[in-house]
């Protein structure tokens, strides 16, 4: 195996040569569109139906495809800079991989032999570590210590054997401050060989991330630690990030990754769920615990599972300036403080300007289409969003469960039941103690 190994790495450049043609083909027949995790996922994985598994819905993403070759699965990742989204209205220069930040989730099964091309297109080195999984010394891509760095143009190749299951991630270990600053991740997801009890009907894959990108710019700035100004899922900000669909009574997983560098409280409305697994594969039934609120540290998976009931449920980092857009740092307090006739005056200078909240920036509503102040070019407002009965005051690591008794495509906002929905009367009552 080892020289196996050596013959691989050695001959990278012409193996790819023939190789990634036939991966790109593959790509083109069986990669799924680009979605909105809006869909089955048994219908669009590129092998659903061979390997028995039920394939992982990537929110905003795909699945990356692969092609059998020798009774060996072989993927082709391609490190390269991109253009991003996070929402409309803001888009960046990234790095990622294979056209997107995150990357493409990879998924594969236990006890699967596979092979991962990845090709540079950065102009600068590389190399792809992947976190949590058990493999040899030499396929671990800590650039230097385990292998040389990849540098501008090389191709070179990973191959093991995956001797586990779980859910895991995949990321440079070269240049890593700015490399993941700029968006280079992803998720890796192995499937256990035996069918664990009970099954589940939905399967998420969620990626958590931070991102420095000052207002009016369009790159990353990666010397940022911790004044971080977007909070995403998948690198998508709300109201851009898709919503996570399910029918009445089916078993959902939420497989939550965080490479950003927070840890982040994830709170899910509306159930009880049971946090179930992690990199370390799904736990046993005794380790299942129940929680309304998660933390996912940095560098940590978290599986959470729940019975799926009917509603619009919010799903959310439980920081709350993480569910906001363009977050501003140590700007004065003007809570309670009069600004009368200063913002005139200011317009003259700024055109456009709003002053801060006297009574709290909900007032913001009332002056914007989007609910809350504009910025420059390219720059979010900071919290976004149309809901069934007004303005939704979120942006960041926040969307919406969405289960319903019947699906029949993406669903709407959710119908309540008559007498359910918090109601407004005349004035305070009377003779109730406070």
């Amino acid at each position: 195996m080892i020289s196996r190994r050596n013959i691989l790495i050695s001959g990278a450049a012409s193996l790819a040569a023939g190789a990634l043609v036939s991966i790109k083909r593959a790509e083109a027949q069986e990669a799924p569109a680009a979605g909105h995790g809006q869909h089955d996922a048994a219908a669009t994985a590129p092998d659903a139906g061979v390997t028995g598994y039920r394939p992982v819905i990537t929110l905003n993403g795909r699945s990356l495809p692969f092609r059998m070759r020798d009774g060996v699965k072989e993927f082709h990742v391609i490190a390269e800079e991109i253009e991003h989204e996070f929402a409309p209205g803001s888009r960046i220069k990234a790095w990622g991989y294979n056209g997107s930040t995150p990357g493409p989730t990879i998924e594969a099964v236990e006890g699967d032999h596979i092979r991962i091309y990845v090709t540079n297109r950065l102009k600068e080195h590389t190399s792809i570590h992947w976190h949590g999984i058990l493999l040899p010394s030499g396929m671990d891509g800590v650039g230097g210590l385990t292998q040389p760095q990849i540098r501008p143009g090389e191709t070179y190749v990973y191959e093991f054997v995956l001797r586990q299951h779980g859910t895991h991630m995949y990321h440079p270990h070269a240049d890593e401050m700015v490399q993941m600053a700029m968006g280079m991740m992803g998720m890796f997801i192995i499937h256990p060989k035996e069918p664990t009890d009970p099954p589940v009907d939905r399967d998420y894959v969620v990626l958590l991330h931070n991102w420095a990108v000052h207002p009016g710019t369009w790159r990353p700035d990666p010397s940022v630690m911790q004044d971080f100004d977007l909070w995403t899922m998948n690198s998508k900000v709300f109201p851009a990030i898709a919503p996570l669909v399910a029918k009445t009574g089916e078993r959902v997983r939420i497989r939550i990754g965080n490479l950003s560098m927070w840890n982040h409280p994830m709170h899910l409305h509306g159930v009880q769920f049971q946090v179930t697994g992690s990199d370390g594969g799904r736990w046993p039934r005794n380790l299942w615990r129940p929680e309304v609120t998660e933390i996912v540290g940095v560098g940590q998976t978290r599986d959470i599972e729940f019975v799926a009931v009917p509603g619009d449920w919010a799903f959310h980092c439980h920081m709350s300036h993480h569910t906001m857009n363009a977050m501003g740092h140590e700007i004065p307090n003007t809570v309670g403080v009069s600004q009368r006739g200063v913002e005139q005056r200011l317009r003259q200078f700024i055109p456009g300007y709003m002053a801060m909240g006297e009574n709290g920036m909900a007032e913001h509503q009332e002056h914007t289409d989007m609910g809350h102040m504009p910025g420059p070019e390219n720059t979010l407002p900071m919290m976004m969003g149309q809901g069934p009965f007004g303005k939704l005051e979120m942006g960041g690591m926040f969307t919406v469960v969405k289960v319903r008794d019947e699906l029949d495509g993406a669903p709407d906002w959710y119908e309540h039941p008559a007498g359910t929905v918090a109601y407004r009367v005349d004035g305070p009552p009377e003779g109730l103690p406070a």
